[in-house]
């Protein structure tokens, strides 16, 4: 059974916490679980379909890790993303594969962004985190995230759906704070940019 959990947010950026992105009374919290917001009424981009891929599901990116491998599918209008793991999966260097190119407004480090998404541990093939679990996508500023999942967003254009393998330095190279996520663990993220917004559009 695959595992709701919680995190996207490195641990030490205090000042990049997801919740509360357009005030200020958060900051100097750490804030490290991506389900604290909901997306505004302007920027809904719709909801993460909760059911997993139909078996016959085939890979569109599959790749050979430093050890393991990964296949991995874009979600659909019905089904959230596939990510097959053969663990221990790991990566020497980040990669980044769009599975399917976005039309809207392109992604900048100044955006705000609705994304669904799923995270994989590349050492045990579990799932550690899902906005698709959850039903509704998580609201979040580009330049607040983990540098692999920034590189997968920032330069896409919304509607894209996207891949990445990351190393442990681009995403938790202490690990997690609550212990999912050990220290040197590649991580796999599929998303899908759902809707997004500069943030002058909501920071006050």
């Amino acid at each position: 059974m695959k595992r709701k959990s919680l995190l996207l947010v490195p641990a030490a950026a205090a000042l990049l916490a997801v919740a509360g992105c357009s005030s200020d009374d958060t900051a100097g919290s750490a804030q490290t679980s991506l389900d604290v917001t909901t997306p505004s009424p302007t920027m809904d981009g719709g909801m993460c379909p909760e059911a997993d891929p139909p078996a016959d599901t085939r890979p569109q990116w599959q790749v050979m890790g430093a050890t393991g491998s990964a296949e991995i599918a874009a979600s659909t209008d019905t089904a959230g993303p596939l990510i097959k793991i053969t663990p221990p999966f790991s990566v020497d260097e980040t990669q980044v594969k769009t599975l399917a190119p976005g039309t809207g407004d392109e992604i900048t480090d100044a955006s705000i962004v609705n994304v669904c998404y799923e995270g994989v541990d590349g050492r045990d093939g579990q799932t550690f985190d899902s906005s698709y679990q959850k039903g509704t996508p998580t609201r979040l500023h580009a330049d607040g995230v983990v540098p692999g999942f920034r590189k997968a967003l920032v330069g896409q254009r919304v509607g894209a759906s996207v891949a990445v393998v990351m190393t442990s330095a681009d995403g938790y190279p202490d690990g997690s704070p609550d212990g999912t996520i050990k220290p040197g663990d590649s991580i796999v993220f599929v998303l899908k940019i759902m809707a997004a917004e500069p943030a002058s559009a909501t920071d006050g």
